[in-house]
């Protein structure tokens, strides 16, 4: 594959001209697995989650059950990314709860309805805040090579350790160079090794935080 520039936003992305999701075919196998895995959980669990979740914040701090946050999806769209809300409205304290759902990723459920709105993709990039990825843009070359696909509540990065916030400078890159890697070598069946692998890892709690 012969390297090339292509126009993402305000950017100039250093990508390739052929890498599997640039198909098509392979793009609406992928969505077509999206919609029915997001369909399948919005009408059986997400209901009942919504409901048990949702009076533990209430009963916790006063606010809204889902926090909305703006972030960059493919080709640096930005998009409302919903999660169940952790922190307390008024400050950046987590809420008695709020640890528990981070720990074990509940509060990032909601983002299943942003799938079949077609923001985001169950495997892929985790999506970043606009001013994450604008920080991040000037400072690493092929950053924004990571926004040529959809965002994922999951992804290959995330099972290799980059989970939760970003400390320094070489974890982003590290979480980079992993997503392209995902990029470069798409296939149905990594994705569902992807999604194997992270409800092992939610069950075990075996993550490494960076």
């Amino acid at each position: 594959m012969h390297p090339q520039l292509q126009q993402i936003e305000n950017d100039m992305a250093l990508t390739y001209a052929l890498y599997p999701l640039s198909s098509l075919g392979k793009r609406r196998i992928k969505r077509c697995f999206d919609i029915v895995v997001s369909l399948l959980f919005a009408c059986t669990l997400f209901p009942i989650l919504f409901v048990v979740i949702g009076i533990i914040i209430k009963l916790n701090s006063k606010g809204p059950i889902i926090f909305k946050q703006e972030r960059n999806g493919k080709n640096g769209k930005v998009f409302k990314c919903y999660k169940f809300r952790s922190m307390e409205t008024d400050s950046k304290q987590l809420i008695r709860f709020g640890h528990f759902m981070r720990r074990t990723h509940i509060d990032e459920f909601p983002q299943f309805v942003n799938v079949l709105k077609g923001d985001m993709s169950i495997v892929g990039p985790r999506p970043h805040m606009v001013e994450h990825t604008k920080e991040y843009t000037a400072l690493i070359e092929e950053y924004t090579v990571r926004l040529l696909v959809k965002p994922g509540i999951t992804g290959w990065a995330q099972i290799k350790g980059y989970v939760g916030d970003i400390h320094t400078l070489e974890d982003m890159k590290g979480r980079v160079k992993e997503d392209i890697w995902y990029i470069e070598n798409w296939s149905f069946l990594l994705d569902l090794k992807i999604i194997l692998r992270t409800t092992l890892d939610l069950f075990h709690k075996n993550r490494r935080k960076t």
